[in-house]
């Protein structure tokens, strides 16, 4: 097979999954809907409040970059007591990056909508 042949499978495939997913949710949460509006449910359920995802995806992409910093930091720190630099960094950087996700998690979930 070629590059062209692969590339424009590639995209064929990806826009079609695209399409999928976003059929099969639109579809699901209409028929979801109706099934309520036949049950005489209250529709005051369908009005929901906007979520501020910028919020909480800037508080958790900022505690990310600081964990990975601290973890450079402390990589650096143990590269100079002798241990490995490959080692020292990488662990590192994936512990306190870890570290700076799960704090951010609990932050985020004290900071109103």
């Amino acid at each position: 097979m070629d590059g062209g042949f692969v590339a424009i499978m590639f995209f064929i495939t990806f826009f079609g999954a695209i399409f999928g997913v976003s059929y099969f949710y639109f579809t699901t949460r209409n028929r979801e809907r109706l099934a309520l509006i036949e049950k005489n449910a209250d529709p005051a359920i369908f009005k929901t409040e906007p979520v501020n995802i910028l919020k909480k995806f800037s508080i958790k992409l900022g505690m990310l970059a600081i964990g990975v910093g601290v973890g450079i930091l402390a990589g650096n720190l143990l590269y100079m007591t002798g241990m490995e630099e490959e080692i020292s960094y990488s662990s590192m950087v994936f512990i306190f990056g870890g570290a700076g996700l799960m704090a951010s998690y609990f932050v985020a979930r004290k900071v109103k909508d």
